[in-house]
């Protein structure tokens, strides 16, 4: 029922910067945290960062330093500044939003957008 939209992958060269942004169009729900996944090829799913509707952010422990999650809730979008990024960072990431609608808990995938970065 909730859509997610990204946008801002591509090819940068180690050392360079991407923002990735996330939007979730309508009205009908209430998003209560926002977050970003990635997963390499031959790896799992992992976590990256994640920030809730108060904007208290968590990182993995493999971007602190180096990324930054911000939100604006009034029009529901996400957004990850990604910094000094690295060949290691290269992966699809995933947006992630968990909420409610109509009072039942919802947890939507956005469709995935490729980050690579070149060495």
């Amino acid at each position: 029922q909730v859509r997610l939209v990204e946008s801002g992958g591509g090819l940068v060269q180690a050392g360079g910067s991407l923002r990735l942004s996330c939007a979730a169009p309508g009205s009908f729900f209430k998003i209560n945290a926002m977050g970003w996944y990635r997963q390499a090829p031959g790896k799992q799913r992992e976590f990256v960062a994640a920030i809730t509707s108060d904007s208290t952010a968590t990182y993995a422990d493999s971007v602190k330093g180096r990324f930054t999650i911000s939100r604006d809730n009034a029009e529901n979008t996400a957004s990850l500044q990604m910094d000094s990024l690295k060949p290691e960072d290269t992966a699809v990431y995933y947006c992630n939003a968990v909420g409610t609608v109509a009072a039942r808990p919802f947890g939507s995938w956005g469709q995935g957008t490729q980050v690579t970065v070149s060495s």
